[in-house]
């Protein structure tokens, strides 16, 4: 086994290890969201989750974006009726961040989506579940093992600023 290999295989089991499991545990939402059930109606990704320049970050809808169909679907529910109140006063919903790129790394969703890859790739099966949670697979171990296989460059500095 390589001096790479053998780093890389160590990494899984040390992100499992210091971020003390957090990484199977879904963080409580404001407001309940099935990506299954939505996924199910006909959504896909891209008609929530945009993709602005320069195409690093895949946005949050807008409460106002939700309301687009919740004027009419479900408006009786305390959790839309939740939803519109955000929606009528244009404030943000405080989502937990379920994903988030660490600043020191150059990370482009459009680059990625481009090559090939899906939502899935990173994330998991997404359309399946009724709530999200980090998939073990976001770290740096888990980007350098997707670049070896996909033969992408596993160079510090194609993902890292130099200092």
């Amino acid at each position: 086994m390589t001096p790479l290999r053998r780093w890389l295989a160590t990494l899984p089991v040390a992100a499992v290890v210091l971020s003390g499991w957090q990484a199977a545990k879904a963080p409580e939402q404001p407001i309940p969201y099935s990506h299954r059930t939505h996924i199910a109606l006909g959504l896909e990704c891209r008609n929530c989750h945009t993709n602005p320049d320069p195409g690093e970050v895949m946005g949050i809808p807008k409460a106002s974006v939700c309301m687009g169909c919740h004027q009419t679907v479900k408006k009786d529910s305390p959790h839309i009726q939740k939803l519109a109140t955000f929606a009528q006063s244009r404030r943000e919903i405080p989502w937990v961040r379920v994903y988030q790129i660490p600043a020191y790394v150059r990370f482009s969703h459009r680059e990625h989506l481009a090559t090939g890859a899906t939502c899935a790739t990173c994330h998991g099966e997404v359309k399946t579940r009724d709530v999200l949670w980090r998939e073990a697979n976001i770290h740096m171990g888990g980007c350098m093992e997707c670049h070896l296989k996909n033969q992408a460059s596993n160079d510090c500095s194609f993902c890292h600023e130099p200092k």
